[in-house]
């Protein structure tokens, strides 16, 4: 009965930890609302400025026209007729080289307590075509010849595009013609065809573009040359390479990021993807992409953090348990309760304060402020300031454990578990000569002989 008594109040403190995941998962739930609305403000400020921006050519478009005969049924007949009918289409060509390359001057744009990283790219673009035939076909007549440039969002365009078509000023105009189904942009119209049945386009072989460029957050370029190279440089300290490539070469310092791309179109399916995507065949286009990220995004570090909350209930239960075993102090399961809300209210503070501070020093207060109140009030529970003073030390250690936690992504789930081995250690070496069943008997005010401690 002794036995089963003590299990019964070991229940009763694992169903207090349980009953505390309810407030931990209810403040989970306020940093995905936080999170939400930080994603709110980043559709706002890419909604009055300029989104995410995607660029895709320029590539050579030659439209034709053609003319056939075909044979149709007579409707209410067996007979059949001959008609002309019109089809429109376009030969498309890809740059042979394609280099790209330009500065990324950052910014922030604040909405409310939330700010938003933009960039201005500073783009020099230069492009080159071989010569290409055009067959006579019967039927066909070739069109105006222009050259197509695919942005995600023209708004973000600053001053008005320098370009050079062979060595000549050329005016970009708006919409990128072919690709308007795919993506916004411009085109710079060529000269008329000498021959609109066949021959040699040869105007356009060298394309020289510069332009200003404002985005939010990202930027990706597709790789549609049989050789592109991308370079881009930028004083943010902090960029995340996605998309299909990485650099080839890239270097991150306390000055910036400078990156490097050479793709080959025997590498990249870019070329074969923009037809289909124009020809409304769907799918994407591969691109190489840099994200200007948050290098403390306290949100997720927040969560991270939730996800221990738990571990710092049961820790802290724990070592109540055993003061209770040990020293045979009382403490009331509310007394239990009042504490693991303290321990819960600690990722409520972290996430509030960590909107209108540096995410560290946000953890240093609420962990001050929660260790000073937990030490304040077991000080009375325990009926000692040094048990109390104990307790806080240890809270004090799992605060410190869980920020190198936090701060130590790759590693976390190494140190996490090196964590729970240590405590799992430290308690079983504590415990390892206990007479259970004496300790039991004086939790229940039973005499028995003190047990023997290392």
């Amino acid at each position: 009965m002794t036995s089963l008594k003590l299990l019964l109040r070991f229940a009763i403190v694992g169903g207090l930890a349980l009953l505390l995941l309810i407030p931990l998962l209810l403040i989970r739930g306020t940093i995905n609302e936080r999170e939400r609305y930080r994603d709110e403000a980043v559709e706002r400020v890419a909604q009055s400025y300029a989104g995410e921006q995607t660029l895709v050519g320029p590539v050579r478009v030659l439209p034709w026209t053609q003319t056939r005969e075909v044979e149709v049924a007579v409707e209410g007949s067996a007979q059949r007729k001959t008609e002309l009918r019109t089809e429109q289409g376009y030969d498309l060509q890809m740059p042979a080289r394609l280099d790209v390359q330009g500065k990324l001057e950052t910014d922030e744009r604040r909405i409310g307590l939330f700010k938003v990283p933009v960039y201005r790219w500073h783009a020099q673009l230069s492009a080159e075509f071989a010569e290409s035939r055009y067959n006579a076909v019967p039927g066909r007549v070739y069109g105006r010849p222009y050259l197509a440039l695919g942005l995600s969002d023209v708004r973000g365009l600053v001053g008005t595009p320098n370009l050079r078509v062979d060595g000549k000023s050329v005016t970009l105009q708006p919409g990128a013609g072919v690709m308007q189904d795919t993506s916004k942009g411009l085109h710079a119209p060529l000269s008329v065809l000498a021959d609109a049945s066949q021959g040699v386009l040869a105007e356009g072989g060298k394309v020289q573009l510069e332009f200003v460029l404002g985005g939010t957050r990202s930027l990706s370029v597709a790789p549609i040359g049989d050789d592109t190279r991308v370079a881009l440089n930028s004083p943010w300290q902090h960029p995340l390479f996605g998309g299909s490539f990485l650099p080839n070469e890239r270097s991150i310092d306390g000055s910036g990021f400078k990156a490097e791309w050479a793709v080959s179109s025997l590498a990249s399916a870019a070329q074969t993807q923009l037809v289909r995507a124009i020809r409304g065949e769907g799918g994407s286009v591969e691109a190489l992409n840099v994200a200007l990220v948050d290098p403390v995004d306290v949100y997720t570090q927040a969560d991270r953090a939730t996800k221990y909350g738990i571990l710092f209930v049961l820790l802290t239960f724990v070592g109540f348990a055993l003061f209770e075993l040990i020293k045979q102090l009382k403490i009331h399961p509310l007394q239990y309760l009042l504490v693991g809300l303290a321990l819960a209210i600690f990722f409520l503070l972290l996430v509030s304060l960590s909107e209108h501070i540096p995410f560290w020093q946000a953890y240093l207060v609420s962990a001050a402020a929660c260790i000073g109140l937990q030490g304040f009030y077991l000080s009375g529970v325990l009926r000692s300031w040094k048990y109390a003073l104990v307790f806080s030390t240890m809270l004090t250690l799992l605060y410190g454990v869980l920020y190198l936690l936090l701060a130590s992504e790759t590693n976390s789930l190494l140190m996490g578990s090196l964590l729970l081995f240590g405590i799992l250690a430290v308690i079983m070496w504590i415990t390892r000569k206990m007479d259970w069943y004496e300790l039991s008997n004086r939790a229940l005010g039973k005499p028995a002989a003190p047990p023997t401690l290392p």
